[in-house]
């Protein structure tokens, strides 16, 4: 009968072929709890589109908010300046700072899979003897010692400690992400709403500013009719403080303007010494926003997306803090060569080795380990309440500027019929006067009325902006809810 023969090291290494399998079994599972969403319940529907309120549209694929969401307002200024907001906005590239390094993190977390390599070498000399007391033989020795070695250590991830911390690690760099998207659409949404309060502040100075020389003709045909003898002095006097205090109003929108002006050129990145927006003309309609479901907030919201990740990360935490209760087992290999003279660095009688595995267990530490798990599972109760109230408060918000949006329209329509009756008013009252039946003092009254009206009219414009702006932020933005992005870096 043939008999097979094998050499030595594949049978030592064949020995622990058991023990290999066994740690590979082992290694399939992973303490604690395995994650599941935290539950919450949003509704069917948004409460305040059932009203069929103007300022939102039943999101379809064909006209679904997408992530440039501002292009639903047309205005190419507008367009330029969220280009050069996403480009150099600071606060987002913050926010990719600390993606970048989470996602570093990552990396690190997961490189604990892998066996650590070393390597060594080294030369010593060595000497003893050569006394000259006592039993001293007079003599010494000096010896030289060349090594060259290489060790490997590996750490069996028999419980899921490993996995566990690499998927706390992922879940918080798929948080960093949101966050990165959360800072952009903030940002975005603050250069948006910035920059219609500024053109309805230039809307209201061109108000002004024609309100001023309307004034100017009526303080003239006052002047003129208290020369004759037609109008009394408290006529001047009144057109004149009417002059006087609507370019005092014309002054202050000055500073309102500046101020919105230099916010811009912050979120752009640029000093505002260097930013100017020159005034234009404004006639910006409100556009419908398409209204998605309350259950698409969970995965179009970055602060909601966000949240969810974070609330996993607490339970990947769980998993790790249970692990510490049992025993670790490293695998060591060393080997090299070890040398008295260089020229036998190499030879057989020169090498060493060793291979083992080693278990190591806590016996004891004071209740460290169970107020570690006590406390990585209050944490997770924290973070899923958080996460809860995230998605409460973004349901309240998204009902609350579609409620905004619809009292505001029917204020406005209103508020039309106001302006309408305000000038018919002020136009008989004129007439009036020029006839001599009244005097100035109710022209003047009936002119800041239809001025209060002309600018409640613009305002409630700018209202209905900003809430637009406001709803498409509240719904995410148009975000794709991707929370592993491709950095500008990257791409």
């Amino acid at each position: 009968m043939m008999r097979l023969s094998f050499p030595p090291s594949y049978t030592r290494a064949a020995r622990l072929l058991p023990a290999l399998v066994l740690c590979g079994a082992l290694g399939a599972c992973a303490v604690g709890p395995d994650y599941v969403r935290p539950g919450v319940e949003v509704g069917a529907a948004f409460k305040e589109t059932q009203a069929g309120a103007p300022g939102w549209t039943p999101a379809r694929p064909g006209i679904a908010l997408d992530s440039a969401w501002w292009h639903v307002y047309g205005d190419p200024v507008l367009d330029g300046l969220m280009d050069r907001l996403n480009a150099a906005n600071l606060d987002i590239v913050q926010a990719e700072a600390n993606y970048r390094q989470a996602q570093a993190l990552v990396r690190g977390a997961r490189a604990s899979f892998f066996p650590t390599v070393g390597a060594n070498a080294g030369v010593s000399r060595a000497g003893s003897g050569g006394g000259t007391g006592s039993g001293s033989t007079g003599t010494g020795s000096v010896s030289n010692t060349f090594s060259l070695g290489g060790t490997v250590n590996w750490e069996a991830d028999l419980w899921g400690s490993i996995r566990r911390n690499v998927e706390a690690s992922q879940a918080g760099a798929q948080a960093s992400a949101a966050d990165l998207a959360a800072a952009r659409l903030s940002a975005q949404s603050t250069l948006a709403q910035d920059y219609f309060r500024l053109r309805i502040l230039d809307e209201q100075k061109r108000l002004l500013e024609e309100t001023v020389v309307a004034y100017e003709r009526s303080l003239t045909l006052t002047q003129n009719r208290f020369n004759v003898g037609v109008a009394g002095k408290a006529d001047v006097a009144v057109a004149q403080t009417q002059l006087e205090n609507t370019r005092a109003n014309l002054v202050d929108l000055e500073w309102q303007r500046g101020q919105y002006e230099h916010a811009i050129a912050v979120l752009m990145g640029v000093a505002p010494s260097t930013f100017a927006l020159q005034a234009q003309p404004f006639k910006q309609p409100v556009p419908d926003i398409p209204m998605g479901l309350p259950s698409q907030l969970l995965e179009r919201r970055p602060d909601v997306a966000g949240a969810e990740r974070r609330t996993a990360q607490a339970n990947a935490q769980i998993g790790v803090a249970v692990a510490a209760w049992f025993p670790d087992l490293t695998l060591s290999a060393t080997g090299g060569f070890r040398s008295g003279e260089f020229a036998q660095w190499l030879t057989a009688p020169a090498r060493y080795w060793s291979i083992g595995p080693a278990l190591a267990a806590t016996l004891f530490d004071g209740g460290l380990r169970n107020a570690q798990i006590d406390s990585a599972r209050a944490a997770y109760d924290a973070q899923a309440a958080a996460y809860r109230q995230i998605v409460l408060g973004a349901l309240r918000e998204v009902e609350d500027y579609l409620i905004q949006l619809r009292v505001l329209a029917n204020e406005q329509v209103v508020q039309r019929r106001a302006l309408e009756s305000a000038r018919q008013s002020l136009l008989y009252t004129r007439n009036q006067y020029e006839q001599g039946l009244i005097d100035y003092l109710s022209v003047a009254t009936v002119q800041a009325t239809a001025l209060s009206t002309e600018r409640n009219a613009i305002s409630l414009v700018g209202d209905r902006l900003i809430a637009s702006v406001q709803l498409a932020a509240a719904l995410g933005g148009g975000w794709d809810g991707n929370v592993q992005p491709k950095l500008a870096a990257e791409k």
